[in-house]
């Protein structure tokens, strides 16, 4: 909910202010390739998830934050989740600038906006955390975790697709690759980093013979 007050309220600000207003904030706060690779305003990928200039696009990053997002926050945690939303939101921005950037042309100047790399991500590990949860998509149509998140990946896939949005798809696709690496256990830093002292840890043991000669009792 924090998210949401903040993101919400910078992103009507915007909506509702006048053109030297949205010119200024769209200036210092949102992320495109050429302010960030070319001007180096580095700081508006941290600025540019805050806010949303799409109306429609805002109404449903709120309804996501409403409806599914709150269950990570129990299953993780207050702190975990933060770090979840802004590794994921900070990654995606990075991607999507480069791509623009890599594109050139008019492509460097379309913002990578909002939190849709977070939210589609989010989307992505309820999906892995809650994959055989019953969900009642909009109140009406009953699914599991899984194929709600299959679902809005086509969906997303789909919007991109048609749309041709190769620089917000792209951010979309970083945030949902990277909530997927956070979550899933075939695929978590944490969970290699743990096999591998579990295996030098291995490596410093031996066996060692004690007790008598037909003593059962032996010592590892």
């Amino acid at each position: 909910m924090y998210l949401l007050f903040v993101t919400a309220g910078l992103s009507l600000v915007f909506m509702m202010g006048g053109e030297e207003l949205k010119a200024r904030m769209g200036s210092w706060m949102l992320a495109s390739g050429a302010s960030v690779w070319g001007d180096l305003k580095l700081w508006s990928l941290v600025t540019s998830p805050l806010l949303e200039p799409s109306f429609v696009s805002l109404l449903f990053q709120a309804f996501t934050l409403w409806m599914f997002l709150p269950a990570l926050e129990r299953w993780w945690g207050m702190k975990r989740f933060l770090v979840f939303a802004a590794v994921t939101s900070v990654v995606g921005a990075v991607v999507g600038t480069l791509v623009g950037t890599l594109l050139g042309g008019t492509w460097t100047l379309v913002p990578v906006a909002g939190l849709d790399p977070f939210v589609f991500g989010g989307i992505v590990a309820y999906g892995v955390l809650f994959a055989s949860q019953p969900v009642q998509f909009f109140g009406v149509l009953p699914m599991t975790g899984r194929q709600l998140t299959w679902g809005i990946i086509a969906f997303a896939a789909l919007f991109i697709l048609l749309g041709q949005s190769w620089v917000e798809g792209s951010a979309l696709a970083a945030g949902m690759i990277t909530a997927w690496f956070m979550t899933s256990q075939r695929a978590s830093p944490r969970l290699w980093m743990l096999k591998a002292r579990q295996r030098r840890q291995r490596a410093n043991l031996r066996v060692v013979s004690g007790g008598k000669k037909n003593d059962k009792r032996w010592m590892n």
